[in-house]
C-alpha cells in the first residue's frame, strides 16, 4: 500500500477494512438474533452485537457515500446503469433465490406467485436484500439534489433521522432514517479520507479517542438512551467515524488481511450469507455438539461470512458466475474491454 492509503488496482484499503467490519456486524447481528430466538436465551455475543447497533448500518451507507463524487456528474445513462440498474439486478435474482428457498422449498408457496413476490421486493424487500434495495433511492436522492445547497440537503436529511419517522412503511421508515449517513459520506468525503490520514499519522492520538468513543458508546448503549433523537444520529456519526479511524490504523499495518478480503467481496457475502446461516443454525442445533448461545453464534457467524465466499471462488468461472456478477445482456452501457497484455 502507498502512503495515500492506495493500495494496488486503485483501491483504498482502509476503506476494504471498514467495509469488512461493516458486512461482518451486519452478519454477527443476524446470526446472533437469530440463534438467541432459537434457543430462547441470550449468549456473550448478544451486549456485542448491542454495542455495535447505534453504528453498523449508518457506517455502512456512509461508505457507500463516499465515492458518488466520482460519478455523480456522469451521463444519465451511465449513472443509471452503475448505480441503480446494477443492484436491481441483484435485488430480483437474489429475491427470487429467496422466495424458492423459503416459499418453494419450505414456504409450501406455489411457482405462480413468484411474480408478485418480485413485485413486492421493490415495496417490502425480503429482510437481508433491504441495503441493496435502498441503495439505487440514495443515489438517485443524490443525483437529483445535487445543484441544492449542501446545507439544506443534510439539513433535512438530518431532520429526518431526528424526526424518528414511523410510517409502517418498511422503505419509507428505512429512507427518513438513513439517507442522511449516505448523503454524509457523499458531502464529507473529503474529510472523511482527511481523518483517516489523521489517524494513520497520530496513531496514540487515534487510539486514545477510539477508547474514549467506545466508553461513551458502551454508555449511552447501557442507559438506554442510544435510540433517543438526535442522540441516535449522534452516535450514528461517531460510530462510522470510529470505524474509519479503525479501519484506516489496521490498513497502515495492512494487518488482518481476511477481514480487508471481506471488505473487497461486501456485495457477495451480504447476498448469499443468509443461505449459509440460516442452514448452519438449524443443522448446528440439530446436532446439539455446541449448546452455548455465544459460542453457537460466533460460528454461524463465521460460517455465514465464508460460504458465500467460497461460493464465489467456486463459481466465478462457470455459467453461475451471474449469482454474483451482472451479465452484459442486463447493462445499459457495455463494459470497457480489458485490455489484453501485449506478447
Amino acid at each position: 500500500m502507498t502512503a495515500t492509503g492506495v493500495a494496488s488496482g486503485g483501491r483504498v484499503d482502509w476503506v476494504d477494512y471498514a467495509k469488512g467490519f461493516c458486512i461482518v456486524f451486519v452478519v454477527m447481528m443476524h446470526s446472533t438474533f437469530g440463534v438467541e430466538a432459537q434457543l430462547g436465551r441470550e449468549g456473550f455475543m448478544h451486549p456485542l452485537v448491542e454495542f455495535m447497533t447505534p453504528f453498523r448500518v449508518p457506517d455502512f451507507f456512509l461508505l457507500s457515500g463516499l465515492f458518488v463524487g466520482r460519478v455523480i456528474d456522469r451521463d444519465w445513462r451511465t449513472y443509471l446503469d452503475r448505480k441503480v440498474v446494477h443492484f436491481v439486478y441483484f435485488l430480483l435474482l437474489w429475491s427470487a433465490i429467496v422466495f424458492l428457498v423459503k416459499g418453494l422449498l419450505f414456504g409450501g408457496a406455489s411457482l405462480m406467485e413468484l411474480p408478485l413476490a418480485l413485485a413486492m421486493a421493490f415495496v417490502e424487500p425480503f429482510g437481508t436484500l433491504w441495503f441493496i434495495h435502498m441503495l439505487p433511492i440514495f443515489f438517485i436522492v443524490a443525483r437529483l439534489t445535487r445543484r441544492l445547497p449542501m446545507p439544506l440537503v443534510l439539513g433535512v436529511a438530518a431532520a429526518l433521522e431526528i424526526a424518528h419517522i414511523d410510517t409502517g412503511m418498511f422503505v419509507v421508515d428505512q429512507f427518513c432514517a438513513r439517507v442522511v449517513y449516505f448523503l454524509a459520506g457523499y458531502y464529507a468525503c473529503r474529510h472523511v479520507f482527511a481523518l483517516a490520514a489523521w489517524a494513520q499519522d497520530h496513531v496514540r492520538l487515534a487510539l486514545a479517542g477510539l477508547a474514549l468513543w467506545a466508553v461513551a458508546e458502551a454508555l449511552a448503549v447501557h442507559l438506554g438512551i442510544s435510540a433517543l433523537p438526535v442522540v441516535s444520529l449522534i452516535l450514528g456519526m461517531a460510530g462510522a467515524m470510529a470505524v474509519v479511524a479503525a479501519s484506516a490504523l489496521m490498513a497502515g499495518r495492512d494487518v488482518f488481511a481476511p477481514l480487508r478480503y471481506c471488505g473487497r467481496n461486501t456485495l457477495v457475502i451480504y447476498l448469499a450469507f443468509f443461505l449459509f446461516m440460516a442452514t448452519s443454525r438449524v443443522a448446528l442445533i440439530k446436532l446439539g455438539l455446541v449448546t452455548d448461545a455465544g459460542w453457537l453464534s460466533v460460528i454461524v457467524t463465521l460460517i455465514a461470512v465464508t460460504g458465500p465466499l467460497l461460493l464465489h471462488l467456486a463459481v466465478k468461472n462457470t455459467p453461475a458466475r451471474y449469482l454474483f456478477v451482472r451479465p452484459e445482456a442486463f447493462k445499459l452501457v457495455p463494459s470497457r474491454p480489458k485490455l489484453q497484455p501485449a506478447e
